[in-house]
């Protein structure tokens, strides 16, 4: 199959807990949201609550 290069914008401290997070897994940072992708694809959601009030809304407040 082709794989195709996708870009993105995040915060570049999130990068960098991401990328280290990924590291300690064992996963490149492509490995982890292609597996996210596929997640998403097979059960048509995303795979975790999102809500509003949780900390991932944190970083995007500090954005």
């Amino acid at each position: 199959m082709a794989q195709v290069l996708v870009n993105f914008r995040m915060d570049e401290n999130l990068k960098h807990e991401m990328e280290s997070t990924c590291k300690c897994m064992g996963l490149s940072m492509s490995a982890a949201f292609t597996i996210f992708a596929k997640k998403v694809t097979m059960e048509r959601r995303i795979p975790f609550e999102i809500a509003a009030g949780n900390a991932t809304d944190k970083n995007e407040a500090d954005a």
